[in-house]
């Protein structure tokens, strides 16, 4: 997420405020569409995560979550009472920790919601690692759906390997994951996507995903003719990448994914600290 989208965000969340009885606060119905969730229902379980941490802190229900009904209109002058809440900074933080990861907004709307004096710096470092530690947990689904697919094809988890191994080849350059490994200094043990930068994350995602898309409509069996597919989908969104100045094999390593979800922990740990400055205010 760059530097404008981090801005525009903040500009919305700025923009959806109001203020009660001097104490700047937020309703549920504005925040949801903020955060990407499309049906009230599936915000609702969110919410009642987030009363539930409240009341384990220790904290007062109808200090943080205030709930209110409002007259909207359904179409034609008509009109219908629907539920909200009017929700106080603690609220929605705690709201944001309980919301769904995958969803872009969320990361945001944490240190958003935490850092009253809000640093942009610290929020797109840890909008940065969150967003790298996202596209590998994408991935991670992305292959295990493939991994499923194809064993249902006649593709056992040794095949599968094979298969991802080819893919790997045809979108480094040619370059087998052993050398890639040497070359990148990446640990025998350990796996190469762990030390990918995002983008190569997501280009190996993309390939995976239209490997499932066309295994399944075109209804390709076997080890030959699955591999012969994925390796082609990686030589394609190769080719997409060149296009566009970028080579997978010479982009720098990045840090371990496994320090990343340590350093995203202890970020939210310091955010964590401030939760008693929120609730005072």
């Amino acid at each position: 997420m760059n530097s404008d989208k981090i801005e525009r965000l903040r500009e919305r969340f700025e923009e959806i405020k109001t203020y009660y009885e001097d104490i700047e606060v937020w309703l549920a119905r504005d925040l949801q569409v903020m955060l990407g969730y499309t049906e009230w229902r599936n915000f609702t379980k969110v919410i009642n995560k987030a009363m539930e941490s409240c009341l384990n802190a220790g904290e007062e229900l109808r200090d943080h979550f205030v709930e209110l009904n409002k007259m909207v209109e359904i179409g034609s002058g008509a009109t219908r009472i629907v539920r909200d809440f009017m929700l106080t900074r603690y609220a929605c933080y705690i709201i944001a920790q309980n919301g769904d990861p995958k969803k872009e907004p969320i990361a945001f709307a944490q240190s958003y919601f935490a850092l009253k004096t809000r640093k942009q710096e610290l929020i797109e470092e840890r909008i940065r690692l969150d967003e790298r530690i996202r596209a590998r947990e994408k991935l991670v689904d992305t292959e295990t759906k493939l991994s499923k697919t194809i064993y249902e094809r006649g593709v056992d988890h040794l095949g599968f390997g094979r298969i991802r191994s080819k893919g790997n080849k045809a979108l480094f350059g040619g370059q087998p994951t052993k050398k890639l490994k040497e070359s990148m200094g990446v640990p025998k043990s350990r796996d190469l996507t762990d030390f990918l930068p995002t983008i190569t994350i997501k280009a190996k995602d993309f390939a995976a995903e239209i490997t499932n898309f066309n295994v399944d409509s075109q209804s390709l069996y076997g080890e030959k003719e699955i591999a012969k597919e994925h390796v082609k989908n990686n030589k394609d969104v190769r080719e997409l990448l060149k296009k566009r100045g970028i080579k997978p094999e010479n982009l720098p390593v990045e840090e371990d994914i496994k320090k990343i979800r340590r350093q995203v922990n202890s970020i939210d740990k310091k955010l964590l600290k401030q939760d008693k400055k929120l609730r005072d205010e």
